[in-house]
């Protein structure tokens, strides 16, 4: 159990900028296996997020509500996801050989292709959710929210257990992420990733989840076409685009 927890806390302080306990320490082995709660991880972030949102819908306009959970969540992360959108889609659209990719990706430097790729990702995803807490019921909003965090989170985890680590050097800050998932911890991702949608209507969330499926074998294949593989800035890609299909299937299913 401490080992499980070991994993849990190496995963919240890797993927944010919440406080692990000390006793937890820093090691190899537990980032090699901190993904598996990766997903548990966003249903933290997505509670931040929806507390801040129902808070702020007591006093403020729906629109202003969404904004501001948006903003706690990504103070609770960093921006990390974002980031890695915003060098994919640098590297993607800027070069055409593999190296090439690679080499912009790494690049801490954004640019307009990544800052476009952020702007209209957040702009997107505030539209949805505003439009989401203007058609449902607040319960209902708030577990999409959630779901929305976890359920990306595990989609970009199930790239770790089906695709090769695309970098061949040691120098990238995801390589303890890289080692290959077994069918025990995917299965353990699964659980946390799709726990919150239990809360939301079935036939809504069918085909949010039919969406991001369709947006992970797209941002999987088209990975592996480009460079072989996934590197950390794919799997922050995967998760806002997920993220994004999740919240535009929900509201595809209300219309």
């Amino acid at each position: 159990m401490r080992r499980e927890l070991e994993y849990f806390f190496a995963a919240l302080r890797f993927f944010t900028r919440l406080p692990a306990p000390a006793w937890v320490g820093h090691s190899a082995e537990q980032l090699n296996h901190a993904a598996r709660y990766f997903p548990a991880v966003g249903i933290i972030v997505g509670v931040i997020g929806a507390a801040v949102t129902l808070v702020a819908a007591l006093a403020l306009p729906t629109g202003i509500a969404v904004l501001l959970g948006m903003v706690a969540t990504l103070l609770a992360t960093g921006a990390f996801h974002e980031d890695g959108l915003a060098d994919s889609i640098d590297g993607f659209g800027g070069a055409e050989t593999r190296e090439d990719v690679l080499r912009i990706m790494k690049d801490s430097r954004i640019g307009s292709y990544g800052a476009i790729a952020i702007g209209l990702a957040l702009l997107i995803k505030f539209e949805a959710l505003s439009n989401l807490g203007g058609v449902s019921p607040r319960l209902t909003f708030l577990a999409a929210l959630v779901a929305g965090h976890s359920v990306s989170r595990f989609a970009s985890t199930t790239l770790i257990y089906a695709l090769d680590y695309a970098r061949e050097d040691a120098s990238s800050k995801s390589k303890p992420l890289a080692t290959r998932m077994g069918k025990g911890e995917l299965a353990i991702a699964a659980l946390f990733g799709l726990a919150p949608c239990v809360l939301l209507p079935v036939g809504q969330v069918s085909i949010a989840l039919v969406a991001v499926f369709f947006v992970t074998l797209a941002a999987a294949r088209y990975f592996v076409k480009r460079i072989g593989g996934y590197t950390g800035d794919c799997l922050g890609a995967t998760q806002q685009l997920t993220e994004i299909a999740f919240y535009l299937g929900l509201l595809c299913a209300r219309f």
